[in-house]
């Protein structure tokens, strides 16, 4: 069963596009560059492509976070500049997207290009309790590679 929520998008440039689901069963939905000229990422490079979006989560028990587009990434080496973006709940500037390009060749970013994906989740606030000893596991302190392919 899907959860379902509302989240209140504001256009904060003109010609900005709402965020869309691609498909039905799409996840996160997709995040447009709202650009007045092509950027273009040389190798190596970075750049912060605006939105024209502002949202307000439902309460503070939502955030948004903001992932990179597989296709660009497989196909082009282009993705987040930060791994995954976090919009807290009471953020209520500018979405921007950084974009970092891993590829060996530039890669050019137009207005109206789906750059990244948008994804509404609950939020668990946990408290932390320190502790002498961790209750042990069948794993224990195997870390990289340890539980095998």
């Amino acid at each position: 069963m899907m959860n379902n929520t509302t989240v209140t998008v504001k256009k904060v440039r003109p010609g900005a596009r709402a965020p869309v689901y691609a498909t039905p069963g799409a996840a996160a939905m997709d995040l447009c560059a709202l650009l007045e000229a092509p950027v273009e990422i040389p190798p190596g490079g970075r750049v912060s492509v605006p939105t024209g979006l502002a949202i307000a989560l439902p309460s503070e028990a939502y955030v948004a976070l903001v992932f990179g587009r597989s296709g660009m990434g497989f196909a082009h080496g282009v993705t987040l500049s930060n791994a995954v973006g976090v919009i807290d709940a009471d953020y209520r500037g500018e979405i921007a997207v950084g974009l970092v390009n891993h590829g060996e060749a530039p890669y050019t970013v137009r207005s109206g290009d789906r750059v990244a994906q948008l994804a509404v989740l609950p939020v668990c606030r946990a408290s932390v309790v320190w502790a002498e000893e961790l209750p042990p596991t069948a794993r224990g302190e195997g870390g990289f590679g340890s539980t095998g392919r």
